[in-house]
């Protein structure tokens, strides 16, 4: 298997988790396109450093949640600079994520008002990730992530209800 071969089965093994923190960590449809894109475009770039260390997809993890990370601050800065008619940002935190169910709709809505780290910590927990992979992702001590993963369910659960 070729590079181009290793890195669209790369694209297509992970596409979901990619797509899913990348609508986490955006407001618009074409912001989740740019991060998608930049995600790919990094993960392109840096598949020679992938060491084996650990899993791909907790590698993909990491990259993802980094250029979103990254995009955020870029788009922090460049609003700060601007503008911006109230609403017009309104209409940005309301666009809906692809499914038409209003209660992963809602689920997205509570969790863009989380803090970035959270946002993250969330992602890897509805993906079903371990609690140990999620530690090692996010640099974090296994009881801390859980302590976290218990704050966040609460805290899901206020915002959501009102």
């Amino acid at each position: 298997m070729n590079n181009k071969e290793q890195f669209h089965k790369l694209l297509s093994d992970n596409i979901g988790i990619i797509q899913k923190i990348c609508r986490a960590y955006s407001n618009s449809e074409e912001e989740f396109k740019d991060y998608v894109q930049e995600v790919s475009y990094y993960l392109w770039k840096s598949i020679d450093s992938f060491k084996g260390e650990s899993k791909i997809s907790t590698w993909v993890y990491r990259v993802t949640l980094n250029v979103c990370l990254t995009q955020l601050n870029k788009n922090k800065k460049i609003s700060e600079k601007l503008i911006v008619n109230d609403q017009i940002e309104q209409n940005f935190l309301h666009i809906q994520a692809p499914s038409e169910d209003p209660q992963i709709t809602m689920l997205y809505d509570a969790i863009k008002q989380l803090k970035e780290i959270d946002k993250a910590i969330v992602m890897l927990y509805l993906e079903r990730k371990e609690l140990k992979e999620i530690a090692n992702i996010m640099g974090m001590t296994v009881s801390n992530v859980g302590v976290r993963i218990n704050r966040l369910k609460k805290e899901l659960k206020r915002i959501i209800n009102g």
